[in-house]
This record gives C-alpha cells, structure tokens and sequence, in this order.
C-alpha cells in the first residue's frame, strides 16, 4: 500500500478509537496477540530468512541466531512474565497519609505508539519492539526501513495476516513518510537508528510532548580495549568474529581496537589469521559473508578505506556490484584521526595502540567522547576490569567477552547521550511501555484536620507539632 497524509492519519486515528475500547488492557488478550506473532513467525521462517538474504546477504545461521532465534526467545520471555510484571504493586501509604492505608502503583500503557526501525536488522529490531508494545498493552504504527524492501514488504504482509489495522499496522516509505508518521500525535515513539536522525525525531516529538525512547549506536563508535595481559588469541577470535556479523552493520559492534603497544604486532597478525580461518581468502565470494545495504553504504566504506590505504594490513578490496568489502583491518590509527571520531557501521576495523601503563589515559580520552552503546575489555586484571566497567559511562558490554549482553535475559538493553535513552528487552521493555500510576486509596473515616485550615489560633497550636511528626 502507498501511504500519504490522509492515509497515515486515518491509520493513526483508528488507533487511538480502537485503544478508547479498553480491548488491549486484558492480558490474556496481550498474551494471545504474543502467541499469534510467534506463531507467525516460525510459519514464516524461511520467507523471513530468504528476505535477510536479498537485502543484508546474511547466511542462514546468522539470520536465525539473530532474528529468528532472538524474536523467539524476547517472545517467550514475554509471555511468561508478563503477568507478573503487569500486577499492580501495593504499598503502604505511610503516617503522613492517615487514615488511608493503601496506595496502589498500576502499570498503564501510554497508548497509541510509533516504533521507527533501522535496516541493519529489519526483523528483529521492528517485530523485537512489537512485542513490548504489546506486552504493555499498547496499539502499535511500525514505520519500517526502505533500505531493507524485501524485510518491510514481508513485514507488512506477516502484520497484515495476523492483526487488524486498527491494533498494529505497517507503514513503508522513506523520510517523507517517516516524517508525516512524526507529524501525527502519538503517545510514545521508539526509534531506533543515528544520533543525526534521533535529533530530528526529539524534535517532532516535542510539538507535542510526547515521550521517546531512542536506540542509537553512538556518534563515537564503541570501543574495544585490548590490554598487555590478555588472551590475544582468545580476543582476535572474539573480535572478528564479531566485525563479520552483518558486515560491521551493528549498533553494539566493535568501531575500533585500542591495544597495548607491547602487544600489538602478535596481536594484529592473530586478527589476519582469525580473518582467515572464520570468512577464508576470498569473502567477497564467500556466500555467508554479509554484504552492505546500499550503494552508498559501500561508497562510503570504500572511500574512508582508500583515506588509510597506506595503512591497510589486511583486507582493502571490494565488490561494488556486490556491495561486499572485505574486513579491512588499518593499523597503526592514531587515537585522534578522524576514522575513530565517528560511527563506521562496515567491516573496517581501525586498531590503535597504547602504551599498557597509561591505559587510564586512554580511558580518560574515551570518557571526554560521546557515550557509546558498547564497550569492551580483555584483559586477566578483572579488579581492574570491574573498576572500569562500574565506573565508565556506556551502554552496556562485556568483560574477555563480544556481543553476549544481548542474550542474557532480564536485562536491560540501552544507550546513554548519544547512544540513545530508555531500555527494552523483557521486563524492562515492558517498562518501557508503560507509565506507572499511583494511586491512593483514602477513607471517609477517622480524617484528622491536620491539613486543614484554620492553622493559627491556639486550638490549632498541635498541628505543626504533628505534622512534624508524621513527616519526619
């Protein structure tokens, strides 16, 4: 379908009579509307993996374990806990409040909601997001990427098949549409993308104060630290397999290498020997090595490549018919040249050195950057590792690890800056989308004139003297 004002703001509008009805507040309604996606999905499996192939050129396996795999798991997740997340909590309602002895904190879904997803996984992050938007009991508007047609178009068709328009619908388009979605009045938006974009998104919400939830992969890029005592060999096998993993095309992906001086040679020629045994000689024709999403994602890969070509050690080649560049690994990178300032999201891998004493000094340089999405640390030092790690400001990462804080369930996932605000996944997705409402349950009798006027005079003199009291 083509969308334009009149359609978006028809959709939108349904919506919000459809959410007027109260249907969505049941849970067994939400866990119902929960199984259908999943159901849909494993129906759908291989359309859905067919699909990431066209538009990524992911491989099978990677598109499993990281949407199909991963919708089902958030999924299940979802279903078993969220009776117990959405029960209302009970609290005392303190002295203060007396004669009332009971408050109550519901959960409450903002209502209509606006979920923008990326391209680099059009599954995942879209249907991911979905499910906590149901899971709080919300309508949903899902305005999908362009740039992955084939993931939006099946998208569209497997919403289309399960649910009706008035509770979650699909939108395709580009920016013209993204930006007539962001003029209609939503009660929550979730965007998840660029820092740049992010801006512009804030800035619509704002006309009309609506809150949003922003996953963004970090202006600076996220940085990997690689000290003199680790396991280097444990580390470059770590590293690329994670800078294969859709071609470099993720949020929580590895921008840059810092590793100590005193390591660094065995440590660079460990990375080309990983390169070959996990993606071979020839990845440009290697049918599991993911390609770039666009025309202009691989210009700009290729061109930044050819900036360093003086410092290329492995990789540098390119198939633009294809859109697949090799992992190109660039050393030595100074810590302040301009391809380790900004987000790469491509198989360019840029390695800086240090001197392993003044890795606090690298640190400090790190923390005067923009906050980025992920962080990572090899080293045998964990008191020291822990210190870092509870200390710096990121969202989320991984000790002698890559990647696994995404798996780890009831946990949150989310940025900090620019790296984005709000979390999701599980619980805290259902978090997310809703806003919990306290409310005090009071009583017609055994009221103190405690609050009331008059407060002077000497009959009143008590009153301070309990108020102290009580709120003490």
């Amino acid at each position: 379908m083509v969308h334009d004002e009149a359609s978006i703001h028809a959709a939108v509008e349904k919506q919000r009579e459809y959410f007027l009805t109260g249907a969505t507040l049941d849970l067994d309604f939400r866990i119902e509307q929960l199984k259908k996606l999943k159901k849909a999905i494993i129906r759908n499996e291989t359309l859905i993996l067919n699909a990431l192939m066209d538009d990524l050129g992911r491989s099978e396996t990677e598109a499993y374990l990281c949407d199909v795999g991963m919708m089902i798991l958030e999924i299940n997740e979802t279903i078993k806990g969220l009776k117990s997340w959405a029960k209302p909590e009970t609290h005392f309602s303190g002295l203060a409040c007396f004669p009332s002895v009971t408050t109550k904190v519901y959960k409450m879904p903002y209502g209509n909601t606006l979920i923008i997803s990326p391209f680099n996984f059009p599954i995942l992050l879209c249907l991911g997001v979905l499910v906590a938007a149901i899971a709080g009991g919300n309508t949903a508007v899902l305005k999908v990427s362009s740039k992955s047609a084939h993931c939006s178009r099946l998208t569209a068709k497997l919403i289309a098949s399960i649910y009706p328009e008035e509770y979650v619908t699909v939108i395709e388009g580009g920016h013209d549409i993204a930006d007539l979605c962001l003029a209609e009045r939503f009660d929550k938006i979730f965007y998840t993308g660029s820092p740049r974009v992010a801006k512009h998104v804030m800035s619509e919400a704002a006309k009309n104060l609506t809150p949003t939830a922003l996953e963004l992969g970090g202006e600076t890029g996220n940085w990997c630290v690689v000290r003199a005592d680790a396991n280097l060999r444990d580390a470059a096998r770590k590293i690329v397999f994670f800078k294969l993993l859709n071609s470099g095309q993720i949020c929580i992906n590895i921008n840059q290498v810092a590793v100590a001086k005193e390591v660094a040679e065995p440590f660079v020629s460990m990375l080309k020997s990983e390169f070959l045994r996990q993606i071979g000689r020839d990845p440009l024709h290697n049918a599991e090595y993911p390609k770039l999403i666009s025309d202009e994602a691989y210009r700009r890969c290729a061109d930044e490549a050819e900036e360093y070509r003086d410092r290329i050690v492995y990789g540098g080649h390119g198939d633009p018919a294809a859109r697949k560049y090799e992992p190109t690994v660039l050393y030595p990178i100074g810590i302040d040249e301009p391809i380790v300032k900004h987000e790469l999201f491509c198989p360019l891998l840029p390695v800086v050195t240090f001197p392993d004493r003044e890795v606090d000094s690298l640190l400090s340089v790190i923390s005067r950057r923009e906050k980025p999405l992920a962080f990572y640390l090899f080293t045998k030092d964990m008191k020291w590792a822990d210190r870092v790690m509870s200390t710096m400001q990121y969202g989320g990462g991984c000790i002698n690890e890559v990647c696994y804080q995404m798996l780890v369930r009831g946990v949150p996932f989310g940025g900090v800056g620019h790296s984005g605000m709000g979390a999701y996944h599980g619980e805290w997705g259902f978090r997310e989308f809703t806003h919990p409402t306290t409310v005090l349950k009071g009583s017609a009798h055994g009221n103190l004139s405690l609050r009331e006027h008059p407060y002077g005079g000497k009959k009143n003199a008590m009153k301070l003297k309990l108020v102290r009291l009580f709120e003490k």
